[in-house]
């Protein structure tokens, strides 16, 4: 016979090793609604508080290109250009601050269909997903922007002058940053992966050429139309799928001392 406390000890491994509840189609779109719904909100609510910098925000931005501008600044050709650059300026800084709040959403929803330890795992999934993603913002802005415009602006000679427009110079660094940030999430995405049991240690380090090829192909859609800054994504991306070769290493390790102590 086994003590009261065993049992429930053993209960509560069981407990642990289970997923919750299953649900319904229209519950889960239901439950999907309301995690868009509440991140909407959030980011509405970044964006507005953003907007009351976004002079200030603008000024920071246009550092890496400033330089190079004869006069100093950017150029505007319709009446519209520069408050709708605040305005974009204004929604992608809310996202940004509020990437935490949306990441946890996107964990709230999935994790029902994970085992009550790996759902505890939800606080490091929402800090390294934010930090991943403001290193490739901050990859994209003191690395590849000064060396890519280094290289576009000087090529050819110094006898045309550029006339760089906001909306263009915007489209291109918000393109730029967010490649970087997406792309940089990338260990996020396979650990999660890995703790799910979809992908393995085994299997990347398999299919280790592969990747550097599908990478390879991704950082030449991507990436902006230059060889540089291809290469600054493609490296990168190498590092980081070989960074989450070890962390699924780790969390297949964490999964089979969970099983064996059960």
């Amino acid at each position: 016979m086994t003590s009261p406390q065993q049992d429930h000890s053993q209960q509560q491994k069981q407990e642990d090793l289970q997923p919750e509840g299953n649900m319904s189609i229209f519950e889960h779109l239901h439950e999907l609604r309301i995690r868009l719904t509440k991140s909407a909100y959030a980011i509405f609510a970044g964006m507005i508080a953003c907007w009351t910098f976004s002079e200030t925000i603008f000024n920071y931005l246009r550092q890496p290109i400033a330089a190079y501008l004869p006069s100093g600044g950017l150029i505007f050709t319709a009446p519209m250009d520069k408050f709708m650059a605040h305005l974009k300026i204004a929604f992608v800084c809310g996202m940004l601050i509020t990437a935490p709040f949306w990441l946890y959403q996107l964990w709230s929803f999935i994790a029902p269909a994970l085992y009550k330890k790996e759902r505890k795992m939800a606080a490091g999934f929402v800090f390294f997903g934010t930090f991943q993603f403001v290193m490739g913002l901050a990859f994209s802005y003191y690395i590849v922007l000064p060396m890519a415009f280094k290289f576009l602006m000087n090529f050819g000679g110094d006898i045309d002058k550029p006339m760089i427009t906001i909306d263009n110079y915007l489209g291109f660094l918000v393109h730029t940053a967010v490649v970087f940030a997406l792309c940089f999430q990338m260990p996020v995405i396979l650990a999660f992966l890995g703790l799910i049991g979809v992908v393995s240690q085994r299997f990347l380090r398999e299919k280790r050429r592969y990747a550097v090829m599908a990478i390879a192909v991704i950082a030449a859609i991507a990436a902006p139309p230059d060889a540089l800054s291809m290469i600054l994504l493609l490296v990168p991306m190498c590092l980081l799928y070989e960074i989450a070769i070890l962390i699924v290493g780790y969390l297949e390790r964490q999964r089979e001392e969970n099983q064996n102590n059960s």
